[in-house]
């Protein structure tokens, strides 16, 4: 008979990216069932520029774009997705709604280990709504699950580096 299994406790095994939690503002409750969170992804121009009688082309760092972010879950009761879609919207009452002030939110993304525990955190800075989906197309012939999403446009996100995984006893 073989030795018995052991773990390699130096061993880093990736995170599973089906587990994460999603909160809005504030909010110490996350958001109810997001199912699908877009990738994190930002990108910097590059500016050219040569200087003297120097032949070589030389690279610098130019403005940094970020990408927006999609979040997606079924469609349920809970209002959180179209309150702050609603914010952005101004109807023709006249005048911009009171929710203007909750336009902008910080959105904070946890990853989960196996235990269910936070390893990874990141904060996503003053989000906004730039497209909500209500309905997805509507099939009778189907027996899909209903989805609404957000497209979050923001001005940068940055990782907790104070979050670290416990570590085993």
């Amino acid at each position: 008979m073989g030795k018995p299994f052991t773990v390699n406790v130096n061993r880093f095994d990736p995170y599973k990216s089906y587990r994460f939690l999603v909160y809005f503002g504030q909010s110490t409750s996350p958001v109810a069932v997001v199912s699908k969170v877009g990738s994190l992804k930002r990108s910097s121009d590059v500016v050219e520029y040569k200087s003297g009688g120097d032949p070589i082309i030389r690279k610098g760092l130019g403005r940094t774009k970020y990408e927006a972010i999609t979040l997606e879950r079924g469609l349920t009761q809970d209002q959180d997705f179209v309150a702050w879609a609603n914010a952005s919207q101004v109807l023709d009452k006249g005048s911009p709604s009171q929710s203007l002030a909750n336009l902008r939110k910080e959105v904070r993304i946890d990853l989960l280990n196996e235990e269910g525990q936070p390893v990874w955190r990141f904060f996503v800075h003053r989000c906004w709504v730039s497209e909500y989906q209500a309905l997805p197309d509507l099939d009778a012939g189907s027996n899909a699950i209903a989805i609404e999403h957000i497209k979050l446009e923001n001005e940068g996100w940055e990782q907790d580096t104070s979050l670290t995984e416990p570590q085993e006893k």
